[in-house]
């Protein structure tokens, strides 16, 4: 009897302690158990795989950061559950389903497409779970004014009011829009038109529109360079296609006598080169990131570890990758919870340090609703294998350190 009475008491007692450890911590796990966050970003075909891993290899090192200076909420460490949403709709909401349904994650990043980030935008809303648009640009993600839907990159209007400045520097007038049909294409393309008018902009647009399975762009290229364009927009999402269009625009003589403008930064990849070679010089890009910008001290260990680990220099979707688990790990914090519902809320409250400055989730109007955006640059390339950190900035003024340059 005494020895089940003191084998009754010892499990008694064991009770009260698992009790109390729920109790601290918030309710919902016990403190010795991971804190989870999803990666839902394109790591197949017919998505841009290389972003997807930039972002992936960006939120690895997150973590690590994160883990190595004692995790989260009294010593939890984070833990991250990846989902291939392979760039389509249907695969995001299923991979969005699985990180939430059965792996319980308390909030997911890692979209790249504007069509899957939109699509998975209201089912967020319905399960409750944050999810970030780590280089998804389309103004509809925010505009909703959705509590799930954050973004720490640059939106739709910003970057074709940047560019569209761009072309009243330069003095452009026949500007050629060359897009995929997808929400990122075609609503950059509806973005320039409507801004050169508000900006009263006297300029001759042409648009093509193509598939983004296109194989061959040789067509509409050579339609392009027979209406001989001062500058032709770009507006690709995957970089394979924008490679191949590149290479037909020079093979055919149109670029770089036309002046090419990518819409997004892929030429800042180590494989631009490989890829291009001579073909690629001369020409223009968007950038979020210079490798000669200050960083933080965050952002400045990320650059100099990558570099250890990958043998090269982080590009912006890793960065961005990286600042976004950081992030939630201020958030969760300040939220003294793992919970998504307290995670929201102390999205919105807070200020958080990334790493190129101070992020906030303001109630903005429009599309500026849980928005923060990154700076906007138009870099060139002007010489073959030039380094990013050697590429001339053309614009903003501010932030200018060459001219442009043409083809000899």
């Amino acid at each position: 009897m005494k020895t089940r009475s003191k084998l009754f008491f010892l499990c008694l007692v064991s009770a009260m302690m698992f009790s109390m450890l729920i109790l601290t911590s918030g309710g919902s796990v016990l403190a010795a158990e991971t804190v989870r966050i999803g990666v839902m970003t394109p790591l197949s075909p017919p998505g841009a795989t290389l972003l997807g891993k930039f972002i992936l290899q960006g939120a690895e090192m997150g973590v690590e950061y994160v883990n190595a200076k004692g995790g989260v909420l009294g010593g939890r460490k984070i833990e991250l559950f990846v989902e291939d949403d392979s760039g389509t709709p249907e695969k995001g909401i299923a991979g969005y389903r699985r990180l939430v349904s059965q792996k319980n994650v308390s909030a997911i990043i890692g979209q790249v497409h504007s069509s899957v980030m939109i699509a998975v935008g209201d089912l967020s809303e319905k399960l409750g779970v944050p999810i970030f648009s780590t280089q998804a640009s389309s103004k509809t993600i925010t505009e909703k004014h959705l509590m799930t839907a954050f973004r720490t990159h640059a939106i739709d209007p910003d970057r074709a009011r940047m560019w569209l400045k761009f072309i009243q520097e330069m003095g452009y007038k026949r500007i050629a829009l060359l897009a995929e049909n997808t929400d990122y294409g075609l609503g950059l393309v509806d973005e320039t038109k409507a801004g050169a008018k508000k900006l009263g902009l006297k300029l001759e647009l042409k648009d093509l529109i193509f598939d983004k399975k296109v194989v061959d762009l040789t067509p509409q290229l050579l339609e392009l360079k027979a209406w001989k364009p001062d500058l032709l927009i770009d507006i690709h999402s995957v970089p394979t296609t924008a490679y191949l269009m590149v290479k037909q625009a020079y093979d055919i003589q149109l670029f770089p006598k036309a002046p090419i403008l990518a819409s997004f930064d892929w030429p800042g990849r180590a494989e631009f080169w490989k890829n291009l070679g001579d073909k690629g010089n001369y020409i223009l890009f968007i950038s979020y990131y210079h490798p000669n910008m200050k960083l933080t001290e965050r952002g400045e260990w990320f650059k100099k570890e990558y570099h250890k680990k990958y043998g090269e220099f982080p590009i912006y979707a890793a960065f961005n990758g990286f600042g976004q688990i950081l992030i939630l790990a201020d958030a969760l914090e300040m939220a003294k919870s793992d919970k998504p519902a307290d995670l929201i809320v102390a999205l919105e409250k807070g200020e958080f340090k990334s790493w190129n400055g101070t992020v906030k989730f303001d109630r903005g109007e429009g599309p500026y609703w849980h928005q923060w955006s990154p700076p906007l640059m138009v870099l060139q390339y002007t010489e073959t294998n030039q380094s990013p950190k050697d590429a001339p900035i053309l614009y903003p003024p501010e932030m200018k350190t060459g001219s442009y340059k043409a083809p000899n």
